[in-house]
């Protein structure tokens, strides 16, 4: 019965996303009797915690329930009181937890507290499919850095655009709109400025009948060449638009682009471009926790190369387009040696419209999925 209650509470958990970055998806059960009395959420970062928003939405008196929240409920003060200690105020007489919190100001604190007060606590219900809710925040809270996301389309001989550069579609509507969904999940965007050149793309989130989330537009330009036309700049959009480049880009130019309402951070110049771990270190500390990045080619394998990726997904669509100069999504010098190729593991592969998605995680020391807390 536990596992039946915490699916519930990752249900509501994903009602939450695009709304509580760079806060965790929680969402939270309360039982009594054998029925669901109350239900609750974390909606937006800096309202009620999922455990106090079911609380607030019980249809009868908690005393003696049993909750089930996916996340170790919080110990300490932030945007909201302790949820640890709202837990014991109400009476409640058992907690089931999906996962514990790997946030250093929780890590176990939370659960020492209701154990204190005689609380009975039961760990790792479901602990995987919590894990995977939110391997944003585990990635964002473990390293203070954005968890990226590399997503490419491209056909099936690996073409992200025909000879002559057009690219309009690789993909169908149903892969197109299930990246719009991505969007609305992350903080920001990126991309390089050749892709601004090349497409214009204003970066933004359509979702049809749908409220949604743009997400901060971040555009990797280490010479400044981006025009002030470009639609990043004219979005109308409340997400800001980050320029990032070096000392490579005019100071007038850096000047015209702040102007235009854009933020611009200047890096350290890397083999001529712009630094991608340096970037990644600034990016988490104004607490953008995760990024969809979106190329092109020759971005995609600087972040490759830098070891910033986290997680690729791409799209395959049931189309050859040949061309030695047809370009592909990973472009630079490239690896020389297939046993140097960078792997990826825990692949899922799904059927998207008339499109293929395949998403893996970069092999890494540690992978997000199997980060220790």
């Amino acid at each position: 019965m536990d596992e039946k209650y915490m699916k519930r509470a990752l249900q509501l958990a994903e009602m939450g996303a695009g709304y509580t970055s760079p806060n965790p998806l929680v969402g939270a059960v309360i039982v009594k009797n054998g029925k669901i009395i109350g239900e609750g959420y974390h909606k937006v970062y800096g309202s009620h915690h999922a455990e106090v928003a079911a609380f607030q939405n019980a249809v009868e008196d908690v005393t003696g329930a049993t909750l089930y929240v996916t996340l170790e409920p919080c110990s300490h003060y932030g945007k909201t009181p302790p949820c640890a200690k709202a837990i014991i105020a109400h009476g409640i007489q058992k907690v089931v937890v999906g996962l514990l919190d790997p946030n250093p100001l929780v890590a176990g604190k939370g659960i020492q507290m209701l154990k204190e007060a005689g609380i009975e606590v039961r760990i790792g219900v479901l602990e995987k499919e919590c894990k995977k809710i939110n391997e944003i925040f585990l990635k964002y809270i473990t390293t203070k850095e954005p968890f990226c996301i590399m997503k490419t389309a491209m056909t099936l001989d690996g073409k992200i655009a025909a000879y002559t550069g057009d690219s309009r579609y690789i993909t169908g509507e149903a892969a197109r709109a299930y990246v719009h969904q991505i969007r609305h999940r992350v903080a920001a965007i990126m991309v390089g400025v050749d892709t601004v050149l090349i497409d214009d793309p204003m970066l933004n989130t359509r979702l049809p009948n749908q409220e949604a989330s743009d997400p901060i537009r971040i555009i990797v330009d280490s010479r400044g060449r981006i025009p002030l036309e470009a639609k990043v700049f004219h979005v109308p959009s409340t997400a800001k638009t980050i320029i990032a480049t070096t000392a490579l880009c005019d100071p007038s130019k850096r000047k015209d682009m702040e102007e235009m309402g854009a933020e611009v951070i200047l890096t350290p110049s890397k083999d001529q471009r712009v630094d991608l771990c340096y970037l990644m270190k600034k990016l988490g500390e104004k607490k953008i926790d995760s990024i969809l990045l979106e190329g092109g080619s020759t971005l995609n394998f600087s972040a490759l190369q830098e070891g910033i990726v986290d997680q690729v997904i791409s799209f395959i669509a049931p189309k050859i387009l040949g061309g030695e100069n047809a370009k592909s999504p990973v472009g630079g010098i490239g690896i020389a040696k297939v046993d140097q190729a960078i792997k990826l593991i825990d692949i899922d592969i799904v059927k998207i419209g008339e499109d293929m998605m395949i998403t893996g995680y970069v092999q890494k020391e540690v992978h997000p999925l199997c980060l220790q807390v």
